[in-house]
């Protein structure tokens, strides 16, 4: 793939989703006593431990890095308007909910969670507008197709 930035924001993408994905399916309760991590809890702020809940999250976000991979592999425009769109759909919601509910959190964590969040809007929005202006084929120039 010739288009650097792409990768980069997929990967972005990738890394997040597969992180948070891994902990939440595999370690929920330490997912919600510890995520972020470095002494800052922002899902038990939240409401009590739902074991079924935090694991289906983790699953969920499994399933968007699977596809966010498949873009970074096989980069063809669609893939990457579609990771970049399913990921946006997940993100944006998620996003709004956490900025109406700053309350829970301290100063520095309203502050990290919010910036953090607002990332995770920011990357697909930023993929969606550059596969928007490329022709068709460009990200996948080079590749034999199927």
């Amino acid at each position: 793939m010739r288009d650097t930035a792409t990768r980069v924001l997929l990967a972005i993408l990738l890394v997040d989703s597969a992180l948070v994905g891994l902990w939440a399916a595999l370690a929920p309760h330490s997912f919600y006593d510890d995520f972020p991590g470095a002494g800052r809890h922002w899902v038990s702020a939240d409401g009590p431990f739902n074991e079924h809940l935090v694991r289906d999250v983790g699953v969920l976000n499994l399933a968007l890095a699977a596809v966010v991979l498949a873009a970074l592999v096989r980069p063809s425009r669609y893939l990457v308007q579609v990771a970049a769109g399913a990921a946006l759909i997940y993100a944006a919601p998620h996003f709004l909910y956490h900025l109406f509910h700053l309350d829970l959190y301290e100063a520095s964590d309203k502050v990290l969670q919010t910036a953090s969040l607002a990332v995770t809007v920011a990357v697909p929005v930023a993929l969606l507008v550059r596969t928007w202006r490329q022709p068709v084929d460009s990200l996948a120039q080079g590749r034999a197709r199927p």
